[in-house]
């Protein structure tokens, strides 16, 4: 894991969508997470937890962590420290991969700005994997993260997705706060044509995972309670 220019590697570590699975992680993380020492995480947490069952005999207490704020986010500092050092870190995102939708983004951009080598590894997103079972369009997809809250402009925003999507023939992915699924869900079947392709996939991975592509006028007619779990939505008029 030695880089040549002498200074730390980030290493991007996925972890598991759906809490515990962990036949969705490659043996190439358990054997990156074996040497690393140093993390910028998420959530500590969940981290260790993830490291603990990954390593059973691995000593957690060895092992440097720093949270991102919410608010403040990362320290970049002690990241271009570690790096400079030549310390391998590891950056973990709260589910799936870092970097796409989450704040891991501008620790990577502070790896390249110093000169050091930054290495993805390979695990599940959820984002890909909603693409991939959809039947919706995967030659052209844009992600446009979170949607407004308030109407009127959700419903403004919902359908701009969907005349994009009809103009340019692309598949448009967002994701939702969980506990505003349902009424995410109500506004898109209020809003969109009812010829409208909506897929939702939630808990992907999990053996209870829930990702089925239906119209509008489809979803209307037999409305699903899709609760708290985190879910991504993707149209196609």
């Amino acid at each position: 894991m030695a880089n040549e220019n002498n200074k730390g590697t980030l290493y991007l570590v996925p972890i598991p969508i759906a809490e515990a699975v962990l036949d969705s992680l490659p043996k190439e993380i358990a054997d990156a997470t074996a040497e690393l020492r140093y993390y910028f995480v998420e959530n500590i947490r969940t981290s260790r937890r993830l490291l603990r069952s990954l390593h059973k005999e691995l000593v957690i207490d060895d092992i440097q962590f720093s949270e991102i704020d919410k608010h403040k986010g990362a320290d970049k500092y002690l990241l271009k420290t570690w790096l400079k050092e030549g310390k391998n870190v590891g950056l973990m995102s709260e589910a799936g991969c870092p970097g796409i939708a989450d704040p891991g983004a501008e620790l990577v951009a502070v790896a390249h700005q110093a000169g050091a080598k930054v290495i993805p590894l390979t695990g599940p997103n959820s984002l890909v994997l909603a693409l991939m079972a959809s039947g919706l369009n995967g030659q052209s997809f844009a992600f446009n993260g979170y949607l407004p809250v308030k109407e009127p402009m959700r419903g403004q925003r919902i359908k701009e997705l969907e005349a994009r999507s009809i103009n340019e023939n692309q598949t448009q992915l967002f994701i939702e706060t969980p506990y505003r699924n349902d009424s995410m869900l109500a506004d898109l079947i209020k809003h969109c044509s009812g010829k409208t392709r909506i897929c939702i996939a939630q808990n992907i991975t999990a053996p209870d995972a829930f990702i089925y592509t239906k119209t509008a006028a489809d979803w209307e007619k037999n409305k699903p309670v899709l609760g708290k779990v985190p879910a991504v939505f993707l149209v196609l008029g």
